[in-house]
Protein backbone atom coordinates (compact mmCIF):
# COMPACT_ATOMS: atom_id res chain seq x y z
CA UNK A 1 0.00 0.00 0.00
CA UNK A 2 2.90 2.34 0.76
CA UNK A 3 4.31 1.92 -2.76
CA UNK A 4 0.91 2.71 -4.30
CA UNK A 5 0.69 5.88 -2.23
CA UNK A 6 4.18 6.92 -3.34
CA UNK A 7 3.39 6.31 -7.01
CA UNK A 8 0.19 8.38 -6.76
CA UNK A 9 2.08 11.23 -5.10
CA UNK A 10 4.74 11.02 -7.81
CA UNK A 11 2.07 11.23 -10.50
CA UNK A 12 0.67 14.38 -8.91
CA UNK A 13 4.21 15.74 -8.78
CA UNK A 14 4.77 14.91 -12.45
CA UNK A 15 1.61 16.78 -13.44
CA UNK A 16 2.68 19.82 -11.41
CA UNK A 17 6.22 19.73 -12.82
CA UNK A 18 4.74 19.45 -16.30
CA UNK A 19 2.89 22.71 -15.69
CA UNK A 20 6.08 24.40 -14.51
CA UNK A 21 8.05 23.00 -17.45
CA UNK A 22 5.53 24.42 -19.93
CA UNK A 23 5.28 27.69 -18.04
CA UNK A 24 9.02 28.38 -17.95
CA UNK A 25 9.99 26.43 -21.10
CA UNK A 26 12.32 23.94 -19.39
CA UNK A 27 13.03 20.48 -20.89
CA UNK A 28 10.63 18.18 -19.06
CA UNK A 29 12.99 15.17 -18.54
CA UNK A 30 15.62 17.40 -16.96
CA UNK A 31 13.10 18.96 -14.59
CA UNK A 32 11.99 15.48 -13.53
CA UNK A 33 15.51 14.15 -12.93
CA UNK A 34 16.49 17.23 -10.90
CA UNK A 35 13.30 16.95 -8.86
CA UNK A 36 14.03 13.28 -8.20
CA UNK A 37 17.55 14.20 -7.05
CA UNK A 38 16.20 16.82 -4.65
CA UNK A 39 13.56 14.46 -3.26
CA UNK A 40 16.09 11.66 -2.77
CA UNK A 41 18.26 13.77 -0.43
CA UNK A 42 15.37 14.67 1.89
CA UNK A 43 16.03 12.75 5.14
CA UNK A 44 13.39 10.35 6.39
CA UNK A 45 11.73 9.63 3.06
CA UNK A 46 11.50 5.98 2.00
CA UNK A 47 13.95 4.78 -0.64
CA UNK A 48 12.45 3.83 -4.01
CA UNK A 49 14.28 1.14 -5.97
CA UNK A 50 14.06 1.16 -9.76
CA UNK A 51 13.74 -2.50 -10.71
CA UNK A 52 15.35 -3.37 -14.08
CA UNK A 53 12.62 -5.93 -14.76
CA UNK A 54 9.99 -3.21 -14.48
CA UNK A 55 11.94 -0.95 -16.83
CA UNK A 56 12.58 -3.60 -19.45
CA UNK A 57 9.05 -5.04 -19.39
CA UNK A 58 6.70 -2.25 -18.28
CA UNK A 59 8.33 0.97 -19.47
CA UNK A 60 10.53 0.14 -22.44
CA UNK A 61 8.08 -1.61 -24.85
CA UNK A 62 5.32 1.05 -24.83
CA UNK A 63 7.76 3.97 -24.98
CA UNK A 64 9.69 2.45 -27.89
CA UNK A 65 6.43 1.58 -29.63
CA UNK A 66 5.09 5.09 -29.20
CA UNK A 67 8.32 6.57 -30.61
CA UNK A 68 8.36 4.11 -33.54
CA UNK A 69 4.71 4.86 -34.29
CA UNK A 70 5.55 8.53 -34.79
CA UNK A 71 8.56 7.79 -37.00
CA UNK A 72 8.03 7.89 -40.76
CA UNK A 73 9.04 4.63 -42.43
CA UNK A 74 10.01 6.50 -45.60
CA UNK A 75 12.20 8.93 -43.66
CA UNK A 76 13.66 6.07 -41.61
CA UNK A 77 14.50 4.12 -44.77
CA UNK A 78 16.00 7.19 -46.47
CA UNK A 79 18.26 7.79 -43.45
CA UNK A 80 19.19 4.14 -42.90
CA UNK A 81 22.91 4.73 -43.56
CA UNK A 82 23.49 7.39 -40.86
CA UNK A 83 21.09 5.60 -38.52
CA UNK A 84 23.01 2.33 -38.88
CA UNK A 85 26.37 4.05 -38.48
CA UNK A 86 25.17 5.74 -35.30
CA UNK A 87 23.10 2.90 -33.84
CA UNK A 88 25.73 0.20 -34.36
CA UNK A 89 29.06 1.82 -35.26
CA UNK A 90 28.90 4.64 -32.71
CA UNK A 91 27.62 2.34 -29.97
CA UNK A 92 30.51 -0.11 -30.47
CA UNK A 93 33.04 2.74 -30.79
CA UNK A 94 31.75 4.27 -27.54
CA UNK A 95 31.84 0.90 -25.80
CA UNK A 96 35.46 0.35 -26.84
CA UNK A 97 36.60 3.90 -25.99
CA UNK A 98 34.99 3.92 -22.56
CA UNK A 99 36.36 0.45 -21.82
CA UNK A 100 39.92 1.49 -22.65
CA UNK A 101 39.76 4.65 -20.53
CA UNK A 102 38.01 2.92 -17.60
CA UNK A 103 40.54 0.09 -17.59
CA UNK A 104 43.47 2.50 -17.49
CA UNK A 105 41.84 4.89 -15.04
CA UNK A 106 40.46 2.60 -12.33
CA UNK A 107 42.70 0.23 -10.42
CA UNK A 108 41.80 -3.48 -10.36
CA UNK A 109 39.19 -3.03 -13.10
CA UNK A 110 39.43 -5.98 -15.47
CA UNK A 111 38.88 -5.71 -19.22
CA UNK A 112 35.48 -7.52 -19.08
CA UNK A 113 34.27 -5.14 -16.36
CA UNK A 114 35.51 -2.17 -18.39
CA UNK A 115 33.52 -3.41 -21.37
CA UNK A 116 30.45 -3.80 -19.15
CA UNK A 117 30.69 -0.11 -18.27
CA UNK A 118 31.22 0.86 -21.92
CA UNK A 119 28.25 -1.17 -23.13
CA UNK A 120 25.94 0.23 -20.46
CA UNK A 121 26.63 3.90 -21.21
CA UNK A 122 26.95 3.58 -25.01
CA UNK A 123 23.31 3.87 -26.24
CA UNK A 124 21.61 7.30 -26.10
CA UNK A 125 18.07 7.29 -24.80
CA UNK A 126 15.09 7.36 -27.17
CA UNK A 127 12.80 9.16 -24.72
CA UNK A 128 15.34 11.81 -23.71
CA UNK A 129 16.36 12.62 -27.29
CA UNK A 130 12.75 12.95 -28.46
CA UNK A 131 11.61 14.99 -25.46
CA UNK A 132 14.48 17.48 -25.46
CA UNK A 133 14.71 18.07 -29.23
CA UNK A 134 10.95 18.48 -29.59
CA UNK A 135 9.94 22.00 -30.59
CA UNK A 136 13.48 23.22 -31.37
CA UNK A 137 12.79 23.56 -35.10
CA UNK A 138 15.43 21.04 -36.18
CA UNK A 139 15.47 19.73 -39.74
CA UNK A 140 13.25 16.63 -40.18
CA UNK A 141 16.15 14.54 -41.52
CA UNK A 142 18.25 15.29 -38.43
CA UNK A 143 15.30 14.44 -36.18
CA UNK A 144 14.78 11.19 -38.09
CA UNK A 145 18.44 10.25 -37.59
CA UNK A 146 18.30 11.06 -33.88
CA UNK A 147 15.02 9.18 -33.40
CA UNK A 148 16.13 6.24 -35.53
CA UNK A 149 19.47 6.01 -33.73
CA UNK A 150 17.84 5.98 -30.30
CA UNK A 151 15.30 3.37 -31.41
CA UNK A 152 17.84 0.91 -32.80
CA UNK A 153 20.92 1.47 -30.65
CA UNK A 154 19.31 -0.03 -27.55
CA UNK A 155 19.51 -3.40 -29.27
CA UNK A 156 23.23 -3.13 -30.15
CA UNK A 157 24.06 -1.71 -26.72
CA UNK A 158 22.17 -4.45 -24.87
CA UNK A 159 23.75 -7.19 -26.97
CA UNK A 160 27.24 -5.80 -26.24
CA UNK A 161 26.25 -5.56 -22.57
CA UNK A 162 25.07 -9.17 -22.56
CA UNK A 163 28.37 -10.51 -23.90
CA UNK A 164 30.50 -8.30 -21.68
CA UNK A 165 28.49 -9.52 -18.70
CA UNK A 166 28.94 -13.13 -19.81
CA UNK A 167 32.70 -12.59 -19.98
CA UNK A 168 32.64 -11.45 -16.34
CA UNK A 169 30.23 -14.04 -14.88
CA UNK A 170 31.21 -17.10 -16.91
CA UNK A 171 34.73 -16.07 -17.89
CA UNK A 172 34.38 -16.82 -21.60
CA UNK A 173 34.13 -14.54 -24.63
CA UNK A 174 34.69 -15.28 -28.32
CA UNK A 175 34.65 -12.19 -30.57
CA UNK A 176 33.54 -13.87 -33.81
CA UNK A 177 30.83 -15.76 -31.96
CA UNK A 178 29.55 -12.53 -30.42
CA UNK A 179 29.49 -10.82 -33.83
CA UNK A 180 27.61 -13.70 -35.45
CA UNK A 181 25.17 -13.89 -32.57
CA UNK A 182 24.49 -10.16 -32.82
CA UNK A 183 23.43 -10.61 -36.45
CA UNK A 184 21.17 -13.51 -35.49
CA UNK A 185 19.66 -11.75 -32.48
CA UNK A 186 19.01 -8.53 -34.41
CA UNK A 187 17.71 -10.24 -37.55
CA UNK A 188 15.41 -12.56 -35.65
CA UNK A 189 14.14 -9.65 -33.56
CA UNK A 190 13.23 -7.70 -36.69
CA UNK A 191 11.58 -10.79 -38.23
CA UNK A 192 9.50 -11.43 -35.11
CA UNK A 193 8.48 -7.77 -35.02
CA UNK A 194 7.37 -7.80 -38.65
CA UNK A 195 5.53 -11.09 -38.10
CA UNK A 196 3.75 -9.71 -35.04
CA UNK A 197 2.92 -6.55 -36.96
CA UNK A 198 1.39 -8.57 -39.81
CA UNK A 199 -0.70 -10.64 -37.40
CA UNK A 200 -2.01 -7.53 -35.65
CA UNK A 201 -2.65 -5.94 -39.04
CA UNK A 202 -4.91 -8.86 -39.99
CA UNK A 203 -6.69 -8.79 -36.63
CA UNK A 204 -7.36 -5.03 -36.83
CA UNK A 205 -8.41 -5.15 -40.47
CA UNK A 206 -10.64 -8.24 -40.46
CA UNK A 207 -12.01 -8.72 -36.98
CA UNK A 208 -11.94 -5.56 -34.88
CA UNK A 209 -14.61 -2.90 -35.33
CA UNK A 210 -14.85 -1.41 -31.85
CA UNK A 211 -12.60 1.60 -31.08
CA UNK A 212 -12.12 0.62 -27.42
CA UNK A 213 -10.98 -2.87 -28.41
CA UNK A 214 -8.60 -1.39 -30.99
CA UNK A 215 -7.03 0.94 -28.44
CA UNK A 216 -6.66 -1.99 -26.04
CA UNK A 217 -4.91 -4.05 -28.72
CA UNK A 218 -2.49 -1.23 -29.44
CA UNK A 219 -1.43 -1.40 -25.78
CA UNK A 220 -0.96 -5.15 -25.82
CA UNK A 221 0.96 -5.24 -29.10
CA UNK A 222 4.36 -3.86 -27.92
CA UNK A 223 4.37 -6.12 -24.87
CA UNK A 224 3.52 -9.16 -26.99
CA UNK A 225 6.28 -8.39 -29.50
CA UNK A 226 8.85 -7.73 -26.78
CA UNK A 227 8.07 -10.76 -24.62
CA UNK A 228 7.83 -13.16 -27.57
CA UNK A 229 11.24 -12.08 -28.91
CA UNK A 230 12.88 -12.11 -25.50
CA UNK A 231 11.47 -15.58 -24.76
CA UNK A 232 13.63 -16.95 -27.58
CA UNK A 233 16.57 -14.72 -26.54
CA UNK A 234 16.27 -12.41 -29.53
CA UNK A 235 16.12 -8.60 -29.54
CA UNK A 236 12.85 -7.50 -27.98
CA UNK A 237 13.80 -3.88 -28.64
CA UNK A 238 14.04 -4.39 -32.42
CA UNK A 239 10.87 -6.51 -32.36
CA UNK A 240 8.91 -3.63 -30.80
CA UNK A 241 10.42 -1.03 -33.14
CA UNK A 242 9.73 -3.19 -36.22
CA UNK A 243 6.13 -3.80 -35.15
CA UNK A 244 5.57 -0.10 -34.52
CA UNK A 245 7.01 0.96 -37.89
CA UNK A 246 5.03 -1.73 -39.74
CA UNK A 247 1.65 -0.91 -38.18
CA UNK A 248 2.20 2.85 -38.28
CA UNK A 249 2.86 2.63 -42.02
CA UNK A 250 -0.47 0.81 -42.48
CA UNK A 251 -2.53 2.60 -39.84
CA UNK A 252 -4.68 4.32 -42.48
CA UNK A 253 -5.95 0.90 -43.60
CA UNK A 254 -6.81 -0.59 -40.24
CA UNK A 255 -8.15 2.20 -38.03
CA UNK A 256 -11.44 4.05 -38.24
CA UNK A 257 -11.50 7.78 -37.54
CA UNK A 258 -12.98 7.11 -34.08
CA UNK A 259 -10.18 4.69 -33.29
CA UNK A 260 -7.50 7.11 -34.43
CA UNK A 261 -8.84 9.97 -32.31
CA UNK A 262 -9.13 7.75 -29.25
CA UNK A 263 -5.79 5.99 -29.79
CA UNK A 264 -3.78 9.18 -30.21
CA UNK A 265 -5.37 10.78 -27.15
CA UNK A 266 -4.95 7.79 -24.86
CA UNK A 267 -1.41 7.01 -26.01
CA UNK A 268 -0.29 10.61 -25.51
CA UNK A 269 -1.49 10.47 -21.90
CA UNK A 270 0.13 7.10 -21.24
CA UNK A 271 3.44 8.14 -22.83
CA UNK A 272 3.41 11.33 -20.76
CA UNK A 273 2.90 9.40 -17.52
CA UNK A 274 5.51 6.73 -18.33
CA UNK A 275 8.08 9.33 -19.42
CA UNK A 276 7.48 11.30 -16.26
CA UNK A 277 7.74 8.30 -13.96
CA UNK A 278 10.89 6.88 -15.50
CA UNK A 279 12.88 10.12 -15.34
CA UNK A 280 11.83 11.02 -11.82
CA UNK A 281 12.64 7.46 -10.71
CA UNK A 282 16.11 7.85 -12.20
CA UNK A 283 16.65 10.91 -10.03
CA UNK A 284 15.34 9.07 -6.97
CA UNK A 285 18.12 6.46 -7.25
CA UNK A 286 20.72 8.87 -5.85
CA UNK A 287 20.38 7.78 -2.21
CA UNK A 288 20.65 4.08 -2.98
CA UNK A 289 23.64 4.68 -5.26
CA UNK A 290 25.51 6.80 -2.72
CA UNK A 291 24.93 4.18 -0.02
CA UNK A 292 26.68 1.57 -2.17
CA UNK A 293 29.95 3.40 -2.88
CA UNK A 294 31.21 4.12 0.63
CA UNK A 295 34.34 2.06 0.04
CA UNK A 296 35.75 4.51 -2.52
CA UNK A 297 37.27 7.92 -1.83
CA UNK A 298 35.20 10.97 -2.75
CA UNK A 299 37.96 12.47 -4.89
CA UNK A 300 38.41 9.28 -6.88
CA UNK A 301 34.66 8.98 -7.46
CA UNK A 302 34.45 12.56 -8.70
CA UNK A 303 37.42 12.10 -11.06
CA UNK A 304 36.19 8.77 -12.42
CA UNK A 305 32.66 10.05 -12.97
CA UNK A 306 33.87 13.23 -14.70
CA UNK A 307 36.38 11.44 -16.96
CA UNK A 308 34.01 8.66 -18.06
CA UNK A 309 31.27 11.22 -18.75
CA UNK A 310 33.69 13.37 -20.76
CA UNK A 311 34.77 10.37 -22.83
CA UNK A 312 31.13 9.46 -23.60
CA UNK A 313 30.43 13.03 -24.75
CA UNK A 314 33.61 13.63 -26.75
CA UNK A 315 33.56 10.26 -28.52
CA UNK A 316 30.24 11.19 -30.11
CA UNK A 317 31.78 14.31 -31.62
CA UNK A 318 34.83 12.37 -32.79
CA UNK A 319 32.61 9.82 -34.53
CA UNK A 320 30.18 12.12 -36.29
CA UNK A 321 32.73 13.89 -38.52
CA UNK A 322 34.26 10.86 -40.31
CA UNK A 323 30.91 9.02 -40.28
CA UNK A 324 29.40 11.95 -42.18
CA UNK A 325 32.26 13.07 -44.41
CA UNK A 326 33.73 9.75 -45.56
CA UNK A 327 30.54 8.49 -47.25
CA UNK A 328 30.24 11.86 -48.99
CA UNK A 329 33.85 11.68 -50.13
CA UNK A 330 33.47 8.22 -51.70
CA UNK A 331 29.93 8.62 -53.10
CA UNK A 332 28.99 11.18 -55.72
CA UNK A 333 25.33 10.21 -55.33
CA UNK A 334 25.38 11.18 -51.64
CA UNK A 335 27.01 14.53 -52.43
CA UNK A 336 24.37 15.31 -55.05
CA UNK A 337 21.28 14.15 -53.15
CA UNK A 338 22.02 14.99 -49.51
CA UNK A 339 22.60 18.59 -48.48
CA UNK A 340 25.18 19.13 -45.76
CA UNK A 341 24.89 21.73 -43.03
CA UNK A 342 27.92 21.27 -40.76
CA UNK A 343 26.03 22.89 -37.91
CA UNK A 344 23.85 19.78 -37.81
CA UNK A 345 26.95 17.77 -36.92
CA UNK A 346 27.35 19.85 -33.77
CA UNK A 347 23.71 19.39 -32.87
CA UNK A 348 23.93 15.64 -33.43
CA UNK A 349 26.96 15.46 -31.15
CA UNK A 350 25.19 17.56 -28.53
CA UNK A 351 22.06 15.37 -28.54
CA UNK A 352 23.60 12.21 -27.08
CA UNK A 353 21.60 12.10 -23.85
CA UNK A 354 21.58 8.86 -21.84
CA UNK A 355 18.66 7.67 -19.76
CA UNK A 356 16.43 4.78 -18.86
CA UNK A 357 18.08 1.90 -20.72
CA UNK A 358 21.53 2.64 -19.28
CA UNK A 359 20.15 2.91 -15.75
CA UNK A 360 18.16 -0.31 -16.08
CA UNK A 361 21.13 -2.21 -17.54
CA UNK A 362 23.36 -1.10 -14.66
CA UNK A 363 20.80 -2.12 -12.05
CA UNK A 364 20.33 -5.46 -13.81
CA UNK A 365 23.94 -6.50 -13.07
CA UNK A 366 23.72 -9.64 -10.92
CA UNK A 367 24.73 -9.46 -7.28
CA UNK A 368 26.98 -12.52 -7.53
CA UNK A 369 29.07 -14.44 -10.06
CA UNK A 370 28.47 -18.06 -11.03
CA UNK A 371 30.72 -19.23 -8.21
CA UNK A 372 28.74 -17.31 -5.60
CA UNK A 373 31.22 -14.48 -5.02
CA UNK A 374 30.07 -10.87 -5.11
CA UNK A 375 30.05 -9.20 -8.52
CA UNK A 376 33.15 -6.99 -8.55
CA UNK A 377 32.70 -3.20 -8.57
CA UNK A 378 28.92 -3.50 -9.07
CA UNK A 379 28.08 -0.39 -7.04
CA UNK A 380 30.84 1.57 -8.78
CA UNK A 381 29.45 0.67 -12.21
CA UNK A 382 25.98 1.84 -11.16
CA UNK A 383 27.48 5.10 -9.85
CA UNK A 384 29.41 5.75 -13.07
CA UNK A 385 26.27 5.09 -15.12
CA UNK A 386 24.38 7.59 -12.97
CA UNK A 387 27.14 10.17 -13.52
CA UNK A 388 27.00 9.71 -17.31
CA UNK A 389 23.20 10.07 -17.33
CA UNK A 390 23.36 13.30 -15.34
CA UNK A 391 26.31 14.70 -17.32
CA UNK A 392 24.70 14.04 -20.71
CA UNK A 393 21.11 14.80 -19.77
CA UNK A 394 21.34 17.98 -17.70
CA UNK A 395 24.21 20.10 -19.15
CA UNK A 396 23.70 19.02 -22.76
CA UNK A 397 19.91 19.12 -22.57
CA UNK A 398 19.84 22.57 -20.97
CA UNK A 399 22.35 24.08 -23.41
CA UNK A 400 21.05 22.52 -26.64
CA UNK A 401 18.54 25.36 -27.37
CA UNK A 402 21.30 27.89 -26.62
CA UNK A 403 23.68 26.12 -29.02
CA UNK A 404 21.08 26.19 -31.78
CA UNK A 405 20.54 29.89 -31.19
CA UNK A 406 24.27 30.67 -31.12
CA UNK A 407 24.81 28.90 -34.45
CA UNK A 408 22.07 31.12 -35.91
CA UNK A 409 20.13 28.22 -37.36
CA UNK A 410 16.79 29.25 -38.76
CA UNK A 411 14.08 27.04 -37.26
CA UNK A 412 12.85 24.62 -39.87
CA UNK A 413 9.14 24.89 -40.59
CA UNK A 414 7.04 22.19 -42.18
CA UNK A 415 4.24 24.63 -42.93
CA UNK A 416 5.42 25.16 -46.51
CA UNK A 417 5.10 21.46 -47.15
CA UNK A 418 1.74 21.41 -45.37
CA UNK A 419 0.59 24.26 -47.61
CA UNK A 420 1.43 22.26 -50.73
CA UNK A 421 -0.13 19.06 -49.38
CA UNK A 422 -3.37 20.86 -48.54
CA UNK A 423 -3.44 22.35 -52.04
CA UNK A 424 -3.03 18.92 -53.65
CA UNK A 425 -5.70 17.26 -51.50
CA UNK A 426 -8.30 20.01 -51.95
CA UNK A 427 -7.68 20.29 -55.70
CA UNK A 428 -7.97 16.52 -56.14
CA UNK A 429 -11.21 16.46 -54.14
CA UNK A 430 -12.76 19.27 -56.21
CA UNK A 431 -11.77 17.46 -59.41
CA UNK A 432 -13.37 14.27 -58.08
CA UNK A 433 -16.60 16.12 -57.31
CA UNK A 434 -16.74 17.62 -60.81
CA UNK A 435 -16.04 14.28 -62.51
CA UNK A 436 -18.25 11.97 -60.47
CA UNK A 437 -21.07 14.01 -58.95
CA UNK A 438 -22.23 16.04 -61.96
CA UNK A 439 -25.62 14.28 -62.00
CA UNK A 440 -26.50 15.36 -58.46
CA UNK A 441 -29.13 18.01 -57.89
CA UNK A 442 -27.71 21.51 -58.40
CA UNK A 443 -28.37 22.62 -54.84
CA UNK A 444 -26.70 19.54 -53.33
CA UNK A 445 -23.77 19.75 -55.74
CA UNK A 446 -23.19 23.44 -55.02
CA UNK A 447 -23.31 22.90 -51.26
CA UNK A 448 -20.79 20.07 -51.25
CA UNK A 449 -18.49 21.77 -53.74
CA UNK A 450 -18.54 25.13 -51.98
CA UNK A 451 -17.01 23.60 -48.86
CA UNK A 452 -13.85 22.65 -50.73
CA UNK A 453 -13.79 25.79 -52.84
CA UNK A 454 -13.70 27.83 -49.64
CA UNK A 455 -10.66 25.81 -48.49
CA UNK A 456 -9.00 26.25 -51.88
CA UNK A 457 -9.59 30.02 -51.96
CA UNK A 458 -8.22 30.45 -48.43
CA UNK A 459 -5.07 28.59 -49.41
CA UNK A 460 -4.54 30.75 -52.49
CA UNK A 461 -4.92 33.96 -50.49
CA UNK A 462 -2.37 32.95 -47.85
CA UNK A 463 1.14 34.36 -48.25
CA UNK A 464 2.93 31.25 -47.01
CA UNK A 465 5.99 30.94 -49.28
CA UNK A 466 7.37 34.40 -48.49
CA UNK A 467 7.87 33.35 -44.88
CA UNK A 468 8.40 29.62 -45.03
CA UNK A 469 11.27 29.56 -47.49
CA UNK A 470 13.53 31.41 -45.11
CA UNK A 471 13.83 35.07 -46.17
CA UNK A 472 12.32 36.31 -42.93
CA UNK A 473 9.46 38.25 -44.54
CA UNK A 474 6.40 38.65 -42.28
CA UNK A 475 3.63 36.16 -42.75
CA UNK A 476 0.11 37.42 -43.27
CA UNK A 477 -2.14 34.73 -41.90
CA UNK A 478 -5.14 36.93 -41.26
CA UNK A 479 -6.84 36.00 -44.52
CA UNK A 480 -6.28 32.32 -43.90
CA UNK A 481 -7.21 32.28 -40.22
CA UNK A 482 -10.11 34.74 -40.12
CA UNK A 483 -12.65 32.29 -41.49
CA UNK A 484 -11.42 29.53 -39.17
CA UNK A 485 -11.55 31.80 -36.11
CA UNK A 486 -15.09 32.83 -37.01
CA UNK A 487 -16.14 29.17 -37.03
CA UNK A 488 -14.52 28.64 -33.62
CA UNK A 489 -16.38 31.66 -32.23
CA UNK A 490 -19.67 30.24 -33.48
CA UNK A 491 -18.85 26.86 -31.95
CA UNK A 492 -18.48 28.62 -28.60
CA UNK A 493 -21.92 30.14 -29.07
CA UNK A 494 -23.34 26.65 -29.61
CA UNK A 495 -21.42 25.37 -26.60
CA UNK A 496 -22.82 28.11 -24.35
CA UNK A 497 -26.33 27.21 -25.38
CA UNK A 498 -25.65 23.53 -24.65
CA UNK A 499 -24.33 24.46 -21.20
CA UNK A 500 -27.41 26.60 -20.55
CA UNK A 501 -29.78 23.77 -21.53
CA UNK A 502 -27.74 21.36 -19.39
CA UNK A 503 -27.96 23.53 -16.29
CA UNK A 504 -31.69 24.12 -16.78
CA UNK A 505 -32.43 20.46 -17.51
CA UNK A 506 -34.18 21.23 -20.81
CA UNK A 507 -32.74 18.37 -22.84
CA UNK A 508 -31.62 14.78 -22.48
CA UNK A 509 -28.09 14.51 -21.01
CA UNK A 510 -26.96 11.92 -23.55
CA UNK A 511 -28.02 14.10 -26.47
CA UNK A 512 -26.24 17.16 -25.09
CA UNK A 513 -23.03 15.21 -24.44
CA UNK A 514 -23.06 13.82 -27.97
CA UNK A 515 -23.48 17.28 -29.52
CA UNK A 516 -20.81 18.67 -27.18
CA UNK A 517 -18.37 15.97 -28.32
CA UNK A 518 -19.08 16.83 -31.97
CA UNK A 519 -18.28 20.47 -31.24
CA UNK A 520 -15.09 19.52 -29.42
CA UNK A 521 -13.87 17.40 -32.33
CA UNK A 522 -14.74 20.14 -34.80
CA UNK A 523 -12.86 22.76 -32.76
CA UNK A 524 -9.86 20.43 -32.55
CA UNK A 525 -9.87 20.12 -36.33
CA UNK A 526 -10.20 23.87 -36.81
CA UNK A 527 -7.34 24.63 -34.41
CA UNK A 528 -5.11 22.20 -36.31
CA UNK A 529 -6.18 23.92 -39.53
CA UNK A 530 -4.92 27.33 -38.40
CA UNK A 531 -1.42 28.65 -39.08
CA UNK A 532 0.35 30.26 -36.16
CA UNK A 533 3.53 31.06 -38.10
Amino acid sequence: MENVTIIIMLLFGIAFLGLLSNRFNFPFPIVLVLSGLLISIIPGLPSITLSPDIVFIIFLPPLLYHAAWHTSWHDFKAARRPITLAAIGLVLFTTLSVAVVAHELIDDLSWPLAFVIGAIVSPPDAVAATSITKGLGLHPRLLTILDGESLVNDASGLVAYKYALAAVTAGNFVLWEAGLNFIVVAGAGVAIGLGMGYIMYLIHKRFVCDPIVEVTLTFLTPFAAYLFAEHFHFSGVLAVVSTGLYLSFRSGEIFTHQSRVMTVTVWDVVAYILNGLIFILIGLQLRQIMDGIGDYSTLSLLIWGAVISFVVIIVRFLWVVPATMLPRYFSKHIRETEALDKRNLVIFGWAGMRGVVSMAAALAIPLTLDDGTAFPHRNLIIYLTFCVILATLIPLGFTLPWIIKKMKMSPYSIFAEEYEVRNIIVSETIAHIEENYSLLQDELLNNIKSKYEVKFNRLQKTELPSHFFGNGAPLSTNIFNEYTQLQIDLLNVERKKIDEMHRQGKANEEILRKIERELDLEETRLNMDMYDG
